[in-house]
């Protein structure tokens, strides 16, 4: 990710934000902590994210906007905090245990 002073340009694998996440809701979360700060216009965005759907890729945008911005200016950080963006979502995949089909899900069971 870059973050640099700018005119608000924000690109993600080389497409614009708004043509990269289908809806405008998607497009308004990944940039909420500039809607936080209000200074949208004061910075351009390069963002290269792999891996996961795009809901995923949104939220890691997000944090990683949130993270760039406290660390050029520190005092950004209790608005950011106060509104959820510092946080990592910790959910991952359950492990598949054994003796099961996956995770949770058992084989069927038949009676005779």
């Amino acid at each position: 990710m870059i973050l640099k002073p700018g005119s608000g340009k924000r690109m993600i694998n080389g497409r614009d934000f708004k043509d990269y996440f289908h809806s405008e809701v998607q497009n308004m979360i990944a940039n909420l902590p500039f809607a936080v700060l209000g200074n949208a216009e004061e910075w351009d965005v390069e963002v290269t994210a792999r891996g996961g759907g795009i809901a995923g890729q949104m939220g890691a945008v997000r944090l990683g906007i949130a993270r760039a911005l406290v660390a050029n200016d520190a005092e950004s950080k209790p608005a950011l905090k106060h509104e959820g963006l510092m946080t990592r979502d910790s959910r991952a995949v359950e492990r598949k245990k054994f003796g099961r089909k996956k995770a949770r899900k058992r084989f069927q069971f038949s009676k005779r």
